[in-house]
């Protein structure tokens, strides 16, 4: 092995030794176990958060694959419509063309080239982090196979009734002109302005005062509504109102809806251009008038003098010609949020367009689609981790609305429904297949209709459409290479377990729910793990404009401070904004970012890996992780050089001493604790277990404890040290390679011949068992004492500053026999390991010099003060242990006072506490003890 741990090295050769030899392909033995890659867009590139939740993926795929599963990862690309589209149309934007310019076919054409050119950035940056994905089946929402799938659903679907076309209220982007999925629509906290405006009751003095953010959609306004117990107006219900700027008079309408309480109780209604207004049209049978265009100008339904102008320059007159009339009553200052589109940073208007939508609502539409994804998850056929987003899952389905899945672009699946002309629509594979199924003569040409379906739609039928599902054979990629075939690999459906994030709950997990079940009859994935969102270490969330983002390949392979400080702030055009995040790199980064590897990233994601909805993530931590690795480099070295040729085949395989029957036992324990970590989702838990097993026991002991043994006469002692300092450093190898894969193939490498390993892998060997490795309680109680007693005088040496290599005297009084007996046993490691003489007995009653002093248990080990320790120094030492021991007595206390505690907790645990209590106590008799005799 190399002196130092170099990560760069090490993972550019790894892991295309791995993805060439095939190894992550299922192996075709034992139980099927797969993960679906939430799949991302095509246009990305991997972000801390894909980082993260790869990371989570990756270790439960090597570690099932390792336990002897027929693991597969399936992953691939989303097209992302609108993203992709957006793209292409500004690559046009520079060589002053717009699609149109181009027509539909050549543009789609143009996207697909890109595609092929650029679209596989995330993928290459997926390798990087180590994903032990199974590239040759992967898949594109908009390959041949998935675009069989989706055009399948759609018709079936449709010609059951559970797809129609309709004219309802969405989101509408009126700078790319189609509509857009509330997740593609951010909330924006803005300054405004909340206009009250007084609408004149007709034939009568009175008027009614209305407040609204919007003044321009007055135009569009078809009544007035207030609450049916407000006093104030109730004689008005019924009558009409002169709407202003315009000849149209509008009722006066009572509905629930309105909080009389609020502002002057009055709410204009405006259903074309507002959610809960259009709600409330509905109720109350008021038609819809649409004021604006698709690109948010004011249409022809509004006064001439509005007609044609931008909805912003609307708005100015508006206002104008209200203050005229002397109608505007008041102007003062709102805070408001904003619909901003995700995609174009456009303001979202509500608009009444023809759409195509899922029925979800209608008795049959929740019977055979919302029903049965509710119930997958009530029955607990689903289950969600952590648990309280099952909540989250069923209250959306409970108050779900029907599903709009037409997107007004021409990138994505172009929707397989034709019209003739009258209007009358035909579904189908292809024209032939539309007329062949019409249940009437269509009346002239057909005409396919121009829009594409939702991303969300084909990312919906993920679990099944990769797996080849509708067809019947295998599925084959563009180079003729089998992606996948259904008849074989729905052995795969429903997956283990789906890694997502809690933001896409609603829009893809339950959609997966819904067209898995109702195609396959099986649910999509047994459990749900909802991983944490990751902020910056301050829990701020992190965006391009905050200029606190990471790029996880900046943390792997290092930046220098000039390049990190241009690539924060490229997109930042307020000069005051892009001045202070500079500041604040320079701040943070004074030396850049220094190059951690892939390894330690992982770790940290791993350590972070907790229940809780956000992380923090401190490049400190990564740092300490870096460490970690180091030491495990450094101890493997260790092993190496001291047993640097193969074991003859079995020497030293039975261990002669406690201390390896000890390791041995901490080693079946941290096992049998990863175990349940793995099982239950806490990565954090797991990589505390494992960084403390090999840090502390393995590293910081066993290692120090074995070097008696390899330097002393019994070789039988040496033989079996060595045999077990290489099966455990093995062992951990291959219980930390799902976490840290490339450190531990490296290592592997060098230990396997010296143990006649025939694997030539890591990954290839069983991942290691608790039952593997026997368990010692006897041996484990022994070195305990051992580690105590030595910690004891080391504890000591450091804080009364004692130079390392000084030899000194040791004192030991009170114990018991087994103390006595241990104190024998242990002599000559003691005095080897402490650096102290032979331990000394101060017989009961002998008189007693000034000494420092550790307990362990009844136990007291001392350091003679005469020459070595200031006696003012240790007397300060002692008040501090038994602070501490008195805060740690009253933690006992206080669980063991709390009658909840006590009745609910395991009784093993409650007992642990009872048992606590009294061993810290038996410290402290003894702590005070000593403290005055030193005040004597």
């Amino acid at each position: 092995m190399e002196k130092s741990f170099e990560p760069a090295q090490i993972e550019s050769t790894w892991y295309a030794r791995w993805e060439a030899s095939g190894a992550f392909k299922p192996s075709g033995q034992g139980e099927p176990y797969c993960i679906l890659l939430p799949p991302p867009n095509v246009t990305g590139t991997l972000h801390m958060g894909h980082a993260f939740q790869q990371t989570v993926m990756d270790m439960l795929v090597r570690y099932q694959r390792m336990r002897g599963m027929n693991t597969l990862w399936q992953v691939g690309t989303d097209h992302a419509g609108i993203a992709t589209q957006k793209i292409v149309e500004n690559q046009l934007a520079v060589e002053e063309k717009t699609r149109h310019d181009l027509g539909r076919d050549a543009f789609v054409e143009r996207v697909w080239k890109w595609k092929e050119e650029s679209g596989s950035t995330i993928t290459h940056q997926m390798r990087r982090i180590g994903a032990a994905a199974d590239w040759s089946r992967e898949r594109f929402t908009m390959d041949e196979g998935l675009s069989a799938a989706v055009r399948k659903v759609f018709i079936d679907w449709y010609r059951a009734g559970l797809i129609y076309r309709g004219n309802r209220l969405v989101n509408w982007d009126p700078a790319l002109g189609t509509a857009v999925s509330d997740l593609e629509v951010n909330n924006v906290e803005r300054d405004g302005h909340m206009w009250s405006i007084r609408y004149p009751v007709s034939g009568s003095d009175e008027s009614l005062v209305v407040a609204t953010t919007r003044p321009e959609t007055m135009l569009g306004d078809v009544a007035v509504a207030v609450h049916p117990e407000d006093e104030r107006y109730a004689h008005l219900v019924g009558k009409t109102l002169k709407l202003p700027l315009s000849d149209r008079e509008i009722p006066v309408i009572a509905d629930d809806y309105v909080d009389k309480d609020f502002g002057t109780g009055c709410v204009k209604i405006t259903p074309a251009h507002d959610f809960n207004d259009y709600a409330i049209g509905q109720r109350h049978k008021l038609p819809p008038i649409t004021i604006f265009t698709l690109d948010a100008k004011v249409n022809d339904n509004a006064p001439a003098k509005y007609q044609g102008l931008d909805r912003y320059d609307a708005r100015k007159q508006v206002l104008a010609d209200l203050e005229a009339l002397d109608l505007l009553v008041e102007t003062k200052p709102h805070k408001l949020q904003v619909p901003v589109s995700q995609r174009s940073d456009a303001v979202i208007e509500p608009m009444l367009t023809d759409q195509w939508f899922v029925d979800l609502t209608s008795d049959k539409g929740r019977k055979e689609i919302t029903e049965p994804a509710l119930d997958a998850v009530r029955s607990g056929e689903i289950r969600f981790v952590p648990e309280n987003w099952a909540n989250t899952y069923t209250q959306w389905l409970d108050n779900i609305q029907d599903w709009c899945i037409s997107r007004q672009l021409w990138w994505g699946h172009r929707i397989p429904a034709w019209y003739d002309e009258a209007g009358n629509i035909f579904v189908g594979e292809d024209e032939a297949d539309a007329r062949a199924n019409a249940t009437s003569e269509p009346v002239g040409a057909l005409r396919q209709d121009d829009d594409v379906l939702d991303t969300w739609f084909s990312s919906a039928l993920w679990p099944f459409s990769t797996l080849g599902w509708p067809l019947d054979g295998p599925v084959k990629d563009a180079h003729g290479n089998v992606v996948a075939d259904w008849q074989h690999d729905k052995i795969f459906l429903p997956s283990a377990v789906l890694v997502t994030g809690f933001d896409i709950i609603f829009f893809w997990v339950a959609r997966m729910v819904m067209a898995t079940k109702y195609f396959t009859g099986r649910i999509p994935f047994r459990e749900v793990y909802i991983n944490a969102i990751v902020r910056d270490a301050e829990g701020q969330k992190m965006s391009k404009s905050k200029g606190n983002t990471l790029d996880p390949l900046d943390l792997i392979d290092g930046i220098a401070l000039e390049p990190l400080v241009a690539k924060s702030t490229r997109s930042l055009l307020i000069p005051q904004v892009r001045a202070k995040v500079e500041k604040r790199i320079r701040k943070d980064y004074p030396d850049g970012i220094p190059a951690i590897g892939t390894d330690a990233l992982r770790f940290t994601f791993a350590a972070l890996a907790s229940y809780s909805r956000t992380i923090n993530f401190d490049i400190k931590r990564a740092e300490g992780y870096k460490a970690f690795c180091n030491k495990l480099w450094n101890a493997a070295r260790f092993v190496l050089m001291n047993v640097s040729s193969p074991l003859p085949t079995g020497e030293g395989s039975k261990p002669a001493t406690e201390a390896e029957r000890w390791i041995l036992t901490r080693l079946s324990q941290t096992l049998a604790e990863v175990e349940q970590h793995f099982v239950s989702y806490r990565f954090d838990h797991l990589a505390q277990a494992l960084y403390e097993f090999v840090w502390n026991e393995y590293c910081d002991w066993f290692l120090e404890l074995a070097k008696p043994a390899l330097n002393g006469d019994d070789t039988e002692a040496a033989a079996s040290t060595r045999h077990t300092l290489l099966v455990v450093l093995e062992a951990v190898l291959r219980a930390l390679h799902p976490v840290i894969p490339f450190i531990t193939e490296e290592i592997y490498q060098d230990v396997a011949p010296r143990l006649g390993l025939v694997e030539i892998n890591v990954y290839a060997r069983p991942y290691p068992r608790p039952a593997d490795f026997a368990s010692d309680a006897a041996a484990s109680a022994e070195i305990e004492w051992f580690k105590a007693v030595l910690s004891g005088i080391r504890k000591i040496r450091s804080e009364m500053n004692i130079a390392p290599g000084k030899v000194i005297p040791l004192l030991l009084a009170d114990g018991d026999a087994a103390d006595r007996t241990r104190a024998t046993k242990f002599a000559a490691q003691i005095a080897f390991l402490a650096r102290v003489e032979t331990p000394r007995w101060i017989e009961t009653g002998a008189d007693e010099p000034a000494t420092a002093a550790a307990v362990v248990g009844s136990l007291r080990v001392l350091i003679p003060l005469a020459g070595l320790i200031d006696l003012g120094a240790e007397k300060a030492r002692l008040a501090k242990e038994i602070t501490r021991i008195e805060v740690e007595i009253k933690k006992c206390e206080g669980k063991l006072g709390n009658a909840n505690f006590v009745a609910n907790a395991p009784a093993e645990v409650v007992a642990q506490e009872r048992q606590r209590i009294t061993d810290w106590n038996t410290q402290l008799a003894a702590l005070r003890e000593q403290a005055g005799k030193l005040s004597t």
